[in-house]
């Protein structure tokens, strides 16, 4: 980490500061402030924004467990964001219909080629999208037009919103070193704990 991270319990006066706190506590619930959080408590008003968009992105969307945590672990996966993919690829494997052969493809699959392990053209969509949206920013018309092909115009605006806030993320995680996750060239035990 290249910052300290804030006690745990965190220690500020400040009852706006507290407020904070309560609230990113509540959203944690019993796992209580992880290193993220710990971080982010250094600007108190950035962690209540945070807390509040990505309790939204991660909460309050329509979309599929497989479906959000596909795009959350391939955003890791393409920014090298270890900590991120040991958060969310155990979530990955408890979405419906997604396989181990899924989750390897999400971790091993080279950039914009097809992932023949995946079992449904849906998750292969929104690998591409992702892939897509991280790596180019600029979708191309072919990609976008097989979202549209399987999302509503509603789950289209999720999907995209779920990706861009997981590039933030993964970001915000490897440029400061979050979790000590950086030096390593991939994730621990393959990844997949």
């Amino acid at each position: 980490m290249r910052l300290p991270y804030i006690p745990d319990p965190p220690n500020l006066t400040n009852p706006e500061d507290q407020a904070v706190v309560k609230r990113v506590t509540a959203r944690r619930g019993e796992k209580g402030l992880i290193a993220l959080d710990k971080t982010l408590l250094h600007a108190p008003p950035v962690a209540d924004g945070w807390n509040s968009f990505l309790g939204s992105i991660r909460t309050q969307t329509s979309l599929t467990t497989a479906v959000r945590e596909t795009a959350i672990c391939r955003v890791a996966v393409l920014n090298k964001a270890w900590y991120e993919w040991e958060s969310h690829a155990p979530i990955l494997k408890t979405g419906e219909g997604v396989t181990d052969e899924h989750v390897v493809a999400v971790l091993s699959s080279p950039p914009h080629k097809p992932a023949p392990a995946l079992q449904s053209r849906l998750l292969a969509t929104v690998l591409a999208y992702t892939d897509a949206m991280t790596l180019s920013v600029r979708v191309p018309d072919d990609v976008f037009a097989a979202m549209k092909q399987h999302f509503s115009e509603r789950e289209v605006v999720e999907i995209t919103a779920t990706i861009a806030a997981y590039n933030c993320v993964s970001r915000f995680l490897v440029a400061l070193d979050v979790g000590e996750r950086n030096a390593q060239v991939g994730p621990l035990e393959g990844g997949t704990e």
